[in-house]
């Protein structure tokens, strides 16, 4: 079984990051590739960002499908070009918010999404309403800590984020936490230790849930939304990217 998982950001670093937690829970003889789109922001922030990363990420998509990829995790919290993505797939395709909010709503009666910036709040309460778990979201939290910051070892970030989650189960009612950014999984088991409750982390439920769909011999619907895109020209550096 071969999965591969994008982070849809430029930042090769924090991809790293990501595969090195994702090989650890994959099953033997999955094969798990870790990439960046060539393409787009260096972190995803905001709607503007996720427009300018999703014709990388679609890229890695296609060149997934041609290398004969089983699978495929969007490993950015927003799900940009979740939907796109799937047109293009046969296997499988998941997002890490998808996965995190669906596993921690097996784990607990309501959770809370602790993320990095305030103004990706609304973006995680508009997915758990999309997904179906706005009845398990007891809140969303920010840090106000820049993606980036999360890479950079003399920031607090580890501290902050552990004293948030501390909050979330105190203050929200909360039984489990979600960890709302791709950049936190390697802080995953640490936090969950320090705050004695499930800590969800998306990378690596979104890498299990592909294993197992896969395992499965479960792909993509194409009978409806998820069919295949249209055959149609596309105009200037559109056109470049389609035939890409």
């Amino acid at each position: 079984m071969r999965i591969k998982l994008i982070n849809p950001n430029t930042t090769v670093s924090m991809t790293e990051a990501m595969g090195r937690c994702a090989r650890r829970v994959v099953a033997p003889g999955t094969e798990l590739d870790a990439v960046s789109p060539a393409t787009g922001p260096a972190s995803i922030e905001g709607y503007y960002d996720e427009a300018m990363a999703l014709p990388g990420l679609l890229a890695e998509i296609k060149r997934g499908e041609q290398a004969g990829y089983d699978g495929y995790v969007i490993a950015c919290f927003g799900d940009p070009g979740l939907y796109a993505a799937r047109e293009l797939a046969r296997g499988p395709v998941v997002g890490i918010a998808e996965a995190a909010m669906h596993a921690a709503s097996m784990l607990g009666t309501g959770f809370s999404v602790v993320t990095t910036l305030a103004r990706t709040c609304g973006m995680a309460w508009h997915l758990a309403e999309n997904y179906g778990m706005k009845r398990f979201c007891r809140n969303v939290r920010a840090v106000d800590l820049p993606v980036l910051e999360l890479e950079n070892p003399q920031s607090d970030a580890r501290r902050l984020i552990t004293d948030e989650c501390r909050r979330a189960l105190a203050e929200d009612g909360s039984e489990v936490i979600v960890l709302g950014c791709a950049g936190m999984a390697e802080l995953c088991e640490s936090i969950g230790r320090e705050i004695g409750a499930p800590v969800v982390e998306g990378v690596v439920a979104a890498v299990k849930q592909v294993e197992a769909l896969v395992a499965m011999g479960l792909r993509t619907s194409k009978r409806g939304d998820f069919a295949y895109p249209l055959p149609k020209s596309y105009a200037g550096h559109a056109n470049q990217l389609n035939a890409a």
